[in-house]
């Protein structure tokens, strides 16, 4: 069986605890896209962690974590991340890089700043991790797959031919000194030797799991508003967000899925720029920035303040909608007990109408929140473990928001810690 676990918004909404219950009932858990742009929080016995390249399954020693052909491997910072499991007292985990996964280039991440500098106030807000160069090179096919580090003669041949194209832009567009192919494969070589004992076939592993019916989590990053076709372009990362690339980035059948939980906040948050109709500002934005999250609304890679509005009825149906959610995850909803009244969006005006179905980018620029407003529950329900156990009106809450969406609100968390959680009967 084939679970895919992703975000319906805009990435941030929980993904991490989540996925962490999933992976402890999951034999292989699969990382299918993105790279250290965004991270996944994890709160567990061996303390908190912020995981950015590694599978979220790498707490459980049952479990083979890959990292899937449709990732962009930072491998330094991959090396990061296992030093910090060790030295948090984490047992090593199983770890397969697949061997068609490609590398994310030092190059990469100067473009990307130098990219941002240059746009400077319409800048994307890029994490400046170098994912957009990182897949525009993927997919130009001037990338360098895992593969390529132990033919040295190939990739020698690959830097000299990047590096001619390269040293365009970062010459006469950036005013940067030219990269210098020897160096790069210099560097290279070092990470070889650092990943070399990771590196495996992992699609071969994968389809072999699916044979022995083992049970495969597959672990999206960021959520639907950020998918470069279906998100809010071009206010989006650079691989795609959704269930059905897992089909691809992790190389599993499409016929192999047969679940997709869809997460979402019970308020609405975001990173970088771009339209969030139902977005807060001011004291108002300020309080709820506070007290959401575990620690805040901050983001676990750069550390910069996210924005928050009111829970987006109309944005997370059409999250859940591409992704084909077959269950929603509601978290965080502990972070609301202390309002008075809690409004949630369930249309946009958009030129003096009002719909319910998300539009397209320039319409959504024009969009203005429609608001029903709930009374609040004015009370704490953080590690409530039973659905009538909640407040009437946190009750209420949540089956306002799964009529709104149309599919099923399974489970409910209460707080950041691995089971402060509601499964819903």
């Amino acid at each position: 069986m084939v679970k895919a676990i992703v975000g319906a918004n805009w990435g941030d909404e929980g993904k991490g605890k989540i996925t962490d219950l999933l992976a402890e009932e999951s034999d292989v858990v699969i990382r299918f896209q993105g790279g250290a742009n965004a991270g996944h929080t994890i709160i567990c016995g061996y303390g908190k962690f912020a995981l950015h390249q590694l599978p979220s399954g790498v707490f459980y020693p049952h479990t083979t974590n890959i990292i899937g052909n449709g990732v962009a491997l930072d491998v330094p910072k991959l090396v990061d991340e296992l030093k910090t499991l060790a030295d948090g007292g984490v047992p090593a985990p199983r770890i397969i890089v697949d061997q068609r996964t490609q590398v994310l280039m030092p190059y990469h991440v100067l473009q990307d700043v130098c990219e941002e500098e240059r746009l400077a106030g319409a800048a994307f807000g890029s994490t400046k991790s170098g994912i957009a160069p990182f897949y525009a090179d993927k997919y130009a096919k001037m990338g360098v797959q895992v593969c390529d580090l132990f033919d040295e003669a190939r990739l020698m041949a690959r830097l000299e031919h990047v590096c001619v194209i390269k040293n365009v832009l970062f010459e006469h567009l950036y005013h940067k000194p030219p990269l210098d192919p020897g160096a790069l494969f210099e560097t290279l070589m070092g990470y070889r030797e650092m990943i070399a004992p990771y590196v495996g076939d992992a699609m071969s592993f994968v389809h072999r799991a699916i044979r022995e019916d083992r049970r495969i989590l597959l672990e999206g990053q960021l959520g639907s508003m950020k998918d470069p076709d279906l998100g809010i372009y071009p206010f989006t990362t650079s691989s795609h967000t959704l269930a059905g690339f897992g089909a691809v980035g992790a190389a599993v059948p499409p016929t192999a899925i047969t679940d997709v939980v869809c997460v979402t906040k019970a308020y609405s948050s975001a990173v970088g720029a771009g339209a969030f109709v139902s977005e807060l500002f001011g004291d108002e934005a300020d309080e709820l920035r506070r007290r959401g999250g575990d620690a805040g609304e901050f983001g676990a890679t750069t550390g910069r303040a996210r924005r928050v509005g009111w829970f987006d009825a109309v944005a997370t149906r059409y999250g859940c909608m591409v992704q084909g959610a077959t269950e929603v995850v509601l978290t965080a909803i502990d972070c609301l007990g202390y309002l008075d009244e809690i409004k949630v969006c369930t249309g946009y005006e958009i030129d003096g109408a009002v719909t319910d179905a998300f539009p397209v980018a320039p319409l959504l620029e024009r969009a203005r929140p429609v608001y029903e407003t709930l009374p609040g529950w004015k009370c704490d329900v953080r590690g409530v473990t039973e659905f009538d156990q909640l407040p009437r009106e946190a009750r209420d809450y949540v089956e306002f928001i799964e009529r709104l969406l149309g599919v099923r609100v399974g489970t409910v968390s209460t707080g950041p810690r691995r089971h402060e959680i509601i499964r819903r009967k």
